[in-house]
């Protein structure tokens, strides 16, 4: 009998509206324990609404979504996050206020294993540099992503979702991000990404799922890409 592992992350007919607005139509896609994997498309084809459908940040949604086979569909934001599931938006959502100690403070620990400061430093070195005299929105874009990111990490969320984290992003920094994200799944983190930048994601990702009218289409793994070239630019417009 074969030995199949259950998904750290297993998405089986999400739906989800804003409003009256129908965006995600049966959404199915897992993620393993210890992988990145990025979830590609066209402006408007669900892929953040997937991220926040996951963290229950929608109008409404219905379907399965399962964290190591608990299922989480009808559990709110805070439950969710409880359970182990960070989720770092593509605005940010840093506290202008604050410092950039402050804002790495701010979270609670929902579970055991938030990487301590020195940890969160050793990732991004620019921060402590940044530590105590600069508020966040004072950072520049980079180091804004680099705190977002940060943050999330103190958490002891082990199952990362990560929207669009190269956005407006200078090059050298876009780079760090995909050190970083390396270093990240050393560290055992599981990473589900929503990246524009293809380029970017082929340098991360173990997988990659294609997203079409709110449903996923297609996938294939890091070692098919190639194999894959016509059709993702089929897909992707590019």
């Amino acid at each position: 009998m074969l030995n199949v592992r259950t998904p750290l992350l297993a998405v089986n007919g999400l739906e989800a509206w804003y409003g009256e607005s129908h965006i995600l139509h049966g959404a199915n896609f897992n993620v393993q324990e210890g992988e990145v994997v990025t979830l590609l498309g066209r402006n408007g084809a669900g892929k953040t609404t997937t991220l926040k459908s996951i963290m229950g940040i929608v109008g409404r949604r219905a379907g399965s979504v399962r964290l190591e086979g608990r299922e989480l569909i009808n559990c709110t934001s805070d439950q969710i996050a409880r359970a182990g599931i960070a989720f770092c938006p593509e605005e940010r959502g840093i506290f202008s206020s604050l410092s950039v100690q402050e804002n790495l403070l701010l979270p609670p620990a929902v579970k055991p294993g938030g990487l301590p400061l020195d940890q969160v430093f050793e990732l991004f070195p620019n921060l402590k540099d940044r530590l105590a005299a600069s508020q966040g929105t004072k950072l520049s874009g980079g180091e804004q992503q680099m705190l977002a990111i940060g943050r999330i990490l103190r958490t002891g969320a082990r199952l990362l979702l990560l929207d669009e984290p190269t956005e407006g992003l200078a090059p050298v920094i876009i780079q760090q991000i995909g050190r970083t994200i390396g270093a990240l799944k050393d560290k055992g983190f599981t990473i589900l990404l929503v990246e524009q930048n293809f380029r970017f994601a082929s340098t991360v990702a173990d997988r990659y799922y294609i997203m079409e009218h709110g449903r996923i289409v297609d996938d294939f793994t890091n070692s098919e890409l190639e194999a894959n070239t016509d059709k993702l630019h089929a897909y992707l417009g590019v």
